[in-house]
């Protein structure tokens, strides 16, 4: 059951930042003000699906690691207080900041300059989070891992 709870709180969480991540880039780009707005006012709904997904992920494996460190394991484990102080220092705070920008159609150099930190920092997380499913991935099998 941890296995199955692991997995589908690991899928969540990935595929809820790189919405968050792919629908911020995407509209910055190409949409309207509004959709801007929309955006960014709706990212830190999304936390209440994300924070609760991460905290899943990252309880069932500390329990399916049964205090093992070594590998693969250890790999995983040291990557998430990365994942999780760059989740509370940069990318909440800087959702919250942007969608008050946002709300107030205030579009300057600081909402700017604090979206490229959140993209940045957006993109380091889905890489950790990425690097720990290939792991979840070779431990399970379903990858095939190189010889050292």
């Amino acid at each position: 059951m941890n296995k199955m709870i692991h997995a589908a709180a690991g899928a969540v969480a990935i595929l809820t930042i790189a919405i968050f991540w792919l629908s911020t880039a995407l509209s910055e780009l190409f949409a309207p003000q509004a959709t801007i707005i929309a955006v960014k006012s709706a990212i830190p709904w999304g936390f209440l699906l994300l924070v609760p997904a991460l905290m899943a992920a990252g309880g069932s494996g500390f329990a399916l690691a049964n205090g093992r460190r070594a590998a693969l394991v250890g790999a995983k484990i040291k990557r998430m207080p990365w994942i999780a102080a760059n989740g509370l220092l940069l990318l909440i705070p800087s959702a919250l900041f942007l969608a008050s920008k946002a709300k107030a159609a205030e579009f300057d150099a600081s909402f700017y300059a604090v979206q490229v930190v959140e993209l940045a920092a957006g993109a380091v997380n889905i890489t950790l989070l990425s690097l720990n499913m290939r792991d979840g991935l070779k431990m399970k099998g379903w990858l095939r891992r190189r010889p050292a």
